[in-house]
């Protein structure tokens, strides 16, 4: 059978991506192999660590302040969720080449399409992850720990959709652990410094006040809401390859679960709120992150794969209202 060419849109990119429009032709492989022609789940993994940054700055009290220092924060992370993500993405392909073949949406990503070798996405992966560690290592010793665990979220994460119904709940896991590396990058001091002059103990994982857990717990259900909306575009094709999900799981049930998944991140949110003593001009953005959450239910069709892909996306505005609703609890 023909190869596809390099250049075809893959079904869940906008054919409008940057990608396909102007890469040279003998990158977009590889950037395709990294997922930049679908920024969206950049997004999905920067925001968390976004989230921690400011509510790490709110509750020290120093972030109007300190403006500067937390601008570069965003900026390390808002490359280093690029560099990762396209590394998680690499990595599941990898592992799910096989399955990959099998799903139609799937079929012509790189390496089952057969533009890219085993071989060559394992240097892709191993050099994204350099160039992570660079950054990662201008943190303090507790992000830097916090940053090294996520590795094995990050390496496990394919195989759970082979294990067990509950895959998107491992993502959630590994999607909002920049909630607890962001926060604690900002909260010591000097946090772009090298990692090797500060003297933190390890034992300040265990120390995590309570809000980030919360905050990060509030992701985790976040996710395993639109993370299932995601699945929704893959069930009868995952059920011919024997992959399991949310979506599959839940069945006719899965709006009455995303709508579960969201009432619980947004109670979390409000805890998250409550346990950082934020002030009252938390609660404009957040009504409204509340209310879109609420929308993306609402609207939810079992029958409309195109429709659940636009749900999912629309989570990047979701999570950048709880960012501002975080940031705007600095006046109280």
């Amino acid at each position: 059978m023909a190869k596809p060419p390099s250049s075809e849109i893959l079904p869940d990119a906008a054919r409008t991506n940057w990608v396909d429009r102007s890469a040279p032709e003998w990158l977009k492989p590889w950037l395709k192999l990294g997922r930049f022609d679908r920024p969206i789940g950049i997004w999905l993994l920067m925001l968390p660590g976004w989230q921690g940054i400011v509510l790490a700055g709110v509750m020290a009290g120093d972030l109007k302040d300190s403006w500067p220092r937390y601008l570069g924060l965003l900026a390390a992370f808002a490359l280093g969720a690029a560099l990762m993500r396209a590394a998680g993405c690499a990595w599941n392909d990898i592992l799910d080449r096989d399955i990959d073949a099998k799903v139609a949406r799937t079929a012509s990503r790189p390496i089952p399409a057969g533009r890219i070798s085993v071989g060559q996405a394992l240097g892709f992966v191993a050099a994204c992850c350099l160039l992570s560690l660079v950054i990662l290592v201008h943190f303090n010793l507790t992000a830097v720990a916090l940053g090294a665990g996520s590795l094995v979220l990050v390496a496990l994460y394919p195989l759970m959709k082979r294990v067990t119904w509950w895959p998107q709940a491992w993502l959630g896991l590994t999607f909002n652990w920049g909630a607890l590396l962001g926060f604690a990058a900002a909260s010591a001091g000097a946090p772009l410094a090298p990692a090797l002059f500060h003297g933190e103990s390890l034992g300040a994982l265990a120390a995590l006040p309570l809000a980030p857990l919360l905050l990060y717990t509030s992701g985790l259900f976040w996710t395993l809401g639109y993370d299932t909306i995601y699945a929704l575009q893959d069930v009868e094709d995952d059920a011919l390859a024997g992959v399991k999900s949310t979506a599959r799981r839940l069945g006719s049930r899965a709006p009455a679960g995303v709508l579960l998944f969201y009432v619980a991140a947004t109670i979390l949110a409000l805890a998250t709120w409550a346990a950082a003593g934020l002030g009252p001009l938390f609660f404009p953005p957040f009504v409204i992150f509340a209310a879109h959450l609420s929308n993306q239910v609402r609207r939810l069709r079992l029958d409309d794969p195109s429709l659940a892909l636009a749900l999912f996306k629309s989570n990047r505005e979701a999570g950048l209202l709880l960012f501002v609703a975080l940031a705007a609890g600095f006046w109280r």
